[in-house]
């Protein structure tokens, strides 16, 4: 009986050493990005001064190039507005294909800088709103560092008060109904450097930032480029990753009092850029800018000359076990999006078990109940 309580324990024990494994799944750079992301020429869900672009309007006017190993998109810095007509021309992009359990890790060389900025790298079902849930990995506004990694959801979800993490949380709780001090929502942590964010990020090169998602954490890491602690699979852009090897994030989302495989569904990938809107217009004053953040924006296009995101890479990555499973990536054009409570995401644990595996386990299973 011994024996077979060893085969269970074993059994049970392998799911933990296989959690961290991912193989790569697409790999964008370069002209990668204008295949596998689309571009949303679509009014601005947060009221800002923006006019979002096609992808033939952005690479006609050179908002949108590539390279070799560069993906530069970026807003408009040469034409005065007209208060009463569109916003400034910029970008927001969306990947083609909806992530669930996975890791992405963006090495990004530039970020969007300056008053009146409100630049967002992040994840989730924009056709829905926050009721599959919202991962927003880098965001801020008007060059204010740090980083907020900040999480969103319908629903009840709360976050421990003590959690293993670098960052600082600002709140626990992640219900989009609940106001924050600067009138966001969600359950931010501000990263613990000010290189994560702004002119300091740029400063030195940019950096990586990695995500991993599963049904039981939410986890967010930054790595500046000029610092020492980078792991090496990260930097080098390798095929197959261990998260367990990358040390403590700078935000962990556990699901202690948050059912995450529930509140949140499948995810796109979604990059972009306003101006003003909800939160940087509100916060333009306090952040030491001049003047109202619209006429600003209208009437200063120079003071975003350094307003872009420059990319060297962004890859993705789904569970070593299951790197081609379905039920981990989605074509955008097949997906029919689905109530939090009907998502198909799963535990990655359940999903990492091989056919072995969970034959040992109810073997076990069934002579420990005899």
């Amino acid at each position: 009986m011994s024996f077979y309580r060893g085969i269970l324990l074993t059994s049970l024990l392998v799911p933990s050493a296989l959690a961290g494994s991912y193989s790569l799944s697409q790999s964008n750079v370069g002209s990668e990005f204008l295949s596998n992301f689309q571009w949303e020429n679509i009014t601005d869900p947060t009221n800002g001064r923006v006019e979002y672009v096609t992808q033939s309007t952005a690479l006609a006017e050179n908002l949108t190039y590539t390279s070799s190993d560069t993906f530069i998109m970026r807003a408009d810095y040469t034409t005065t507005l007209d208060a009463s007509g569109p916003g400034r021309k910029s970008n927001r992009i969306k990947s083609n294909t909806k992530y669930n359990t996975h890791v992405a890790v963006f090495d990004i060389r530039h970020m969007p800088q300056g008053c009146g900025t409100w630049p967002a790298l992040w994840e989730a079902d924009d056709t829905v709103g926050t009721s599959a849930g919202e991962v927003d990995i880098l965001e801020g506004v008007n060059d204010v560092s740090p980083d907020s990694v900040t999480l969103h959801t319908n629903g009840t979800c709360t976050m421990p008060s003590n959690r293993t993490m670098l960052g600082t949380a600002l709140s626990n709780d992640c219900s989009s109904s609940a106001s924050v001090e600067n009138g966001n929502n969600g359950c931010p942590v501000n990263a613990p450097y000010t290189s994560s964010y702004g002119t300091v990020f740029n400063t030195y090169g940019g950096g990586w930032y990695a995500v991993e998602r599963t049904s039981e954490y939410i986890r967010v890491w930054f790595w500046s480029r000029n610092g020492t602690t980078t792991p090496s699979e990260v930097s080098s852009g390798a095929s197959n990753i261990n998260t367990d090897s990358w040390g403590t994030p700078i935000a962990y989302f556990p699901d202690t009092n948050c059912n995450l495989k529930d509140l949140f569904g499948n995810h796109n990938i979604i990059i972009d850029l306003t101006f003003c809107g909800s939160w940087a217009g509100e916060a333009f004053g306090p952040a030491g800018c001049p003047g109202n953040c619209t006429d600003y924006v209208n009437s200063n296009p120079s003071a975003f000359e350094n307003a872009y995101w420059e990319f060297a890479a962004a890859r993705v990555y789904l569970p070593s076990s299951s790197a081609s499973n379905s039920s981990n990536a989605t074509s955008t054009s097949n997906f029919s999006a689905a109530s939090p409570s009907s998502t198909s995401s799963g535990s990655y644990v359940t999903q990492a078990l091989s056919v072995p595996v969970l034959l040992s386990m109810l073997i076990g299973a069934v002579y420990i109940m005899n």
